[in-house]
């Protein structure tokens, strides 16, 4: 079907969080501070499990990998994000809002479902102990790794692939700070509808699917960790996923509020906040949130790293 007002571009510009001067000041200030804190803490956590043969362990492996995908994630957006609220030319090409759409969304991806094999790695620990050693062996950590990218990697092509086949001819203003498939939706003169069941599918198969499977290795811990007599010995025990369980509240609450709502309620403030908590906020909080509550991590990060310095 041709759409007789149908205009192709091939830039697209980005109207950020704000128009107001003195809001897009502060906003650059807030975000460089998060993104700095985001890439420190995430780097610090990395180097105390590579310097430290005791974190060396599929736990650590897995939140190797996930301090990875928040320093990707963050640098997808942010940077990109404080360019354009100081440039006075906001526009950014078809090919870049493509690859930053296809990053933010393998990213995304990859870590929910890294989120569900830490919450198993907890329940095999916490609920299967003298078994943990032959079933998160070496190899099965790498293959599980290797598959959370490669889901993440094919999840995002097919969304992109089907985004950017829309005509974009309402407008090329996106209200938005970074390239996301919600905002790109509104501004197609086609049908949407199966760019949009496509996105609940996605969703119900990685995120629905990885949370539900993160609740019932969290039912059986939770179920272990109740029939533990000594209560030094259930908040010892509880303490080991206090960490996890609390990142996974945090993330899976702003992916669902912001994939999972009707394309008809869909509002751009919501979306943006939805946005922030997820590409910048949560990144800067896991690493703090892993090394408070672990104690091996917050050894290693002030004897071995911060001593040695001064």
């Amino acid at each position: 079907m041709d759409y007789p007002n149908q205009t192709f571009v091939n830039r697209f510009i980005l109207l950020g969080l704000s128009d107001i001067q003195y809001l897009q000041v502060l906003y650059v200030l807030i975000f460089s501070i998060i993104y700095v804190i985001t890439v420190l803490g995430n780097t610090l956590l990395i180097i105390a499990v590579l310097i430290n043969v005791h974190l060396q362990t599929s736990m650590y492996f897995f939140l190797t990998n996930l301090s990875i995908i928040d320093i990707c994630c963050s640098s997808t957006v942010v940077p990109k994000m404080l360019v354009n609220t100081l440039s006075l030319d906001k526009s950014v090409s078809l090919v870049e809002c493509a690859l930053q759409m296809f990053l933010s969304l393998v990213l995304g991806a990859t870590q929910c479902i890294i989120l569900t094999i830490m919450a198993y790695d907890r329940f095999v620990a916490i609920c299967k102990p003298l078994h943990y050693n032959t079933v998160m062996n070496r190899r099965v950590c790498i293959f599980l790794a290797v598959f959370c990218w490669t889901v993440g990697f094919i999840n995002s092509s097919i969304h992109v692939v089907f985004t950017f086949q829309l005509p974009f001819c309402r407008s090329h203003h996106i209200d938005h700070y970074f390239c996301e498939i919600p905002p790109f939706l509104q501004l197609s003169c086609r049908d949407t509808w199966y760019n949009e069941v496509l996105v609940y599918i996605s969703a119900c198969l990685i995120v629905v699917c990885s949370f539900f499977l993160t609740l019932t290795s969290y039912v059986y811990i939770i179920s272990t960790i109740l029939q533990i007599h000594s209560t030094k010995g259930r908040q010892k025990t509880f303490s080991t996923c206090a960490s996890h369980l609390t990142v996974v509240c945090i993330y899976y609450g702003t992916i669902m509020a912001m994939y999972l709502g009707p394309h008809s309620a869909y509002s751009p403030q919501r979306s943006k906040i939805a946005s922030i908590i997820y590409t910048s906020v949560t990144p800067m909080l896991n690493p703090i949130i892993y090394s408070v509550r672990n104690y091996d991590i917050r050894q290693t990060i002030t004897k071995k790293l911060i001593r040695k310095y001064n």
